[in-house]
């Protein structure tokens, strides 16, 4: 069949958009729909393939170049094939074809919306995005699995990773950081499943925070003031309530004449100052081989003169480390851990050292806790999608058996939320003094005390 003959056949079958039903409901539906297009498309894909060839990845072509070539080759492709193609066709397939050669197919128009914060493919045929910390399908889909698998193989061969039967799951990262999760059969039952959480091209400040009522001045100012005087910092918090994005802000504090390292499973954490060394683990090999895991990479900082030390996030017996490089001169450190509340990070902080084999009493490992950590930083993603800073609390010390906290600044939760569902509450002072002020004071630090003052709560 000639590509005219396609073309008609597609146009033949191609249905209004509007006439297909929205929603997950109509996922079997959906997964039987084929793209009239297809043939198409797949004729003059491999056209192009045969056209250019090897110049597809020459290292000497700069991204500009190589997609002017495809563009400039697309079109010459489908005008030798004597197609009487309509401009929005044309327009689309070359788009289309452009973005599966050089990009990631369906998933580029999502990549560069700025609106989309995260991206979820669900199988080639439901994509849904997160917009304003909502979840909306859209009208995007693979061609079929393989389409989607290929895809997923180019976003983490990019980065030197693989994701096969023998290894079903995958952490990786775009060029941009933005962070990727990929989990294929027999592991994902109903077809592989692709995660995205975009980063922002242009990182959030703190002003920006501010802007969006995650925190206020107040506690933004305090929290300055803590990372410059060289305050360990744990930001907690549960998935997706944006800790990545306050330790980023948080460590755009350090200053500029300080010698930093990150530590991370994916590399995306985005800070601006000159002096950063970036260090990502690494999966074992086919072999089984040339694993290197956060807690190598965190002794290995650890030997590399270090100011400070920022791992993107401790999840397993790399607290152990990281608690002992707090405790042994390496004041300012920052990382994240996944929990409920200060409290709870607390726990799970103890937890993660035990996994590390080391027999250690249980009070000996908190006693490492309160002496290494100074402040916890807790976040939590409310149901009308904002995320918000609900604690900021000092870990004080022991008091028997325990580790003591007291939350400096508290979420006003009571205040209620509003007609559309807005939480109303602010960041308050509890009226407590944080003991370490003496600390910064030695650094030369000095903060407002009139920012403890007592605000009282609603009832």
């Amino acid at each position: 069949m000639s590509l005219a003959d396609r073309l008609a056949a597609a146009r033949a079958q191609q249905a209004p958009a509007s006439d297909a039903p929205k929603g997950p409901r109509n996922r079997t539906r959906r997964a039987q729909h084929k793209d009239p297009f297809a043939d198409l498309k797949r004729d003059v894909h491999q056209a192009l393939l045969d056209t250019l060839g090897p110049q597809l990845y020459d290292a000497r072509l700069s991204a500009s170049e190589l997609e002017q070539k495809v563009r400039f080759t697309l079109q010459d492709v489908l005008a030798g094939g004597e197609v009487p193609l309509t401009s929005a066709d044309r327009t689309r397939i070359t788009q289309e074809i452009a973005d599966d050669i050089l990009g990631y197919g369906p998933l580029e128009p999502l990549l560069r919306d700025p609106e989309v914060t995260e991206i979820m493919a669900n199988g080639p045929d439901l994509v849904y995005v997160e917009r304003g910390g909502r979840l909306y399908e859209v009208d995007a889909h693979f061609n079929d699995e393989t389409h989607l698998r290929r895809t997923i193989d180019k976003i983490v061969g990019r980065v030197g990773r693989r994701v096969d039967e023998a290894t079903p799951m995958v952490d990786a990262r775009l060029p941009d950081g933005s962070r990727v999760n990929a989990i294929i059969p027999p592991l994902a039952v109903d077809g592989s499943v692709l995660t995205i959480r975009k980063f922002a091209a242009d990182p959030l400040t703190v002003d920006d925070l501010v802007a969006f009522g995650s925190l206020s001045r107040t506690v933004a100012e305090f929290l300055r003031a803590c990372v410059a005087g060289r305050l360990n910092v744990i930001v907690s918090g549960g998935t997706g309530a944006g800790k990545t994005t306050t330790l980023n802000v948080l460590s755009a504090f350090i200053p500029e004449t300080e010698r930093i390292i990150t530590v991370e499973d994916a590399a995306e954490l985005q800070l601006h100052q000159q002096h950063v060394l970036r260090l990502e683990s690494r999966p074992p090999n086919i072999e089984g081989r040339g694993e290197v895991k956060i807690r190598d990479l965190v002794k290995n900082a650890l030997r590399m003169r270090p100011d400070r030390i920022v791992v993107g996030e401790v999840r397993d017996e790399a607290a152990l480390d990281m608690l002992q490089a707090m405790n042994t001169g390496h004041d300012g450190s920052i990382s994240t851990v996944h929990s409920n509340g200060p409290r709870d990070a607390v726990a799970r902080l103890e937890t993660m050292v035990l996994m590390a084999g080391v027999e250690l009493p249980v009070r000996a490992i908190r006693e490492q806790v309160s002496s290494a950590v100074d402040l916890i930083v807790h976040q939590t993603r409310f149901r009308d999608g904002g995320r918000r800073i609900t604690h900021v609390t000092e870990v004080v010390g022991m008091e028997g058996d325990i580790v003591t906290l007291q939350d400096i600044f508290l979420f006003d939760s009571r205040a209620g939320i509003d007609e559309h569902g807005h939480p109303v509450g602010q960041l308050r002072s509890t009226g407590l003094r944080p003991k370490f002020l003496d600390k910064l004071a030695a650094q030369g630090i000095h903060v407002d005390p009139t920012a403890f003052a007592f605000e009282r709560f609603a009832r």
